[in-house]
């Protein structure tokens, strides 16, 4: 017993998520299919950022094309940006060999995937301590946990699962249709970062557990980036970048050559992290690293549809 006095959760109170207003639904999403991107592509000059873009296209179709890994990192503002079907299109073309998320991923993709709506007002709901406690959400989440740990699964396999399974708007969650074509989806857990570890039903050795399995699994897909492989962070900018370098040096110490691939960060600002932990220290040894700085919402649609339709 911990000598230390922990806030007692006997009287929190929590609400139905389908009383909450959310910022975020299934009519703002991006939209799949066919974009004629080539001219555009082509129109762009040579010069930094528009060159680099062009390189990273055609890197990640040599990846393709040599059965090399693409995996993506994204933080939860992909989702509520609406570009879970553009994902969704990447991998059905089969350029998506994993992805590696946070703990708001999760949240925002589950929500989506069986009520449609996400992304809550925090200023809001924080004013009057509301924030984050939907009860569905919370609950329905850290039970799929609990049962992935139960049976031996990663935590983003037991969730995909979960909405494979039981969602009305599977077709849209990134977790549930990377499940339905058998691609890894591994979370990267920050205990207290994430709106269902304030109530009674988190169970951290469950979480744990889980979270621990996914770096495991992510770091043998890692593996499959040498000679050509591409690794793609968007928006995760402390996290990821960390668990990125961990799982890389664990490839490295027991495969030995995990080199000579591509790293490209996107976000909104330039983040330390993500510059020297995926886009420098990574490729030092082989590779090259790119930095694209912009809004998820115009800069992931003009690279998706560029490597898929241009």
């Amino acid at each position: 017993m911990s000598k230390y006095e922990e806030i007692s959760l006997s009287e929190l109170k929590v609400y139905s998520v389908e009383d909450r207003y959310s910022k975020v639904d299934l009519s703002l999403f991006a939209q799949k299919g066919p974009v004629d991107t080539a001219q555009l592509l082509d129109s762009l000059p040579q010069i930094l950022s528009a060159k680099d873009l062009k390189e990273l296209v055609a890197s990640c179709r040599a990846a393709k094309a040599k059965d090399k890994a693409i995996i993506i990192g994204m933080g939860g503002h992909v989702i509520k940006c609406g570009l879970a079907p553009l994902i969704i299109e990447l991998m059905e073309a089969g350029y998506v060999s994993a992805i590696a998320v946070n703990g708001s991923v999760i949240i925002h993709d589950f929500e989506i995937a069986f009520w449609g709506a996400t992304s809550e007002d925090v200023s809001q709901a924080l004013a009057d301590g509301s924030f984050g406690l939907a009860f569905e959400t919370c609950h329905n989440i850290n039970s799929c946990i609990t049962k992935a740990s139960q049976e031996g699964l990663g935590l983003g396999e037991g969730i995909g699962r979960e909405i494979l399974e039981h969602a009305p708007n599977k077709e849209l969650s990134v977790l549930g249709m990377a499940y339905k074509h058998n691609i890894p989806v591994t979370v990267h857990v920050a205990i207290g970062t994430d709106i269902i570890h304030q109530t009674p039903c988190a169970d951290g050795k469950a979480i744990g557990d889980c979270s621990l399995r996914d770096f495991r699994i992510l770091a043998r897909c890692i593996r499959e980036l040498n000679d050509g492989g591409v690794y793609l962070n968007f928006g995760s900018a402390v996290i990821l970048p960390e668990v990125f370098l961990k799982a890389l040096n664990l490839a490295r110490n027991i495969y030995k050559d995990v080199k000579d691939f591509t790293c490209a960060v996107f976000d909104m600002n330039r983040h330390y992290r993500a510059l020297v932990n995926v886009a420098q220290r990574p490729v030092e040894t082989g590779g090259k690293g790119y930095y694209f700085i912009g809004q998820h919402e115009l800069l992931l649609p003009l690279l998706i549809k560029s490597i898929l339709y241009s």
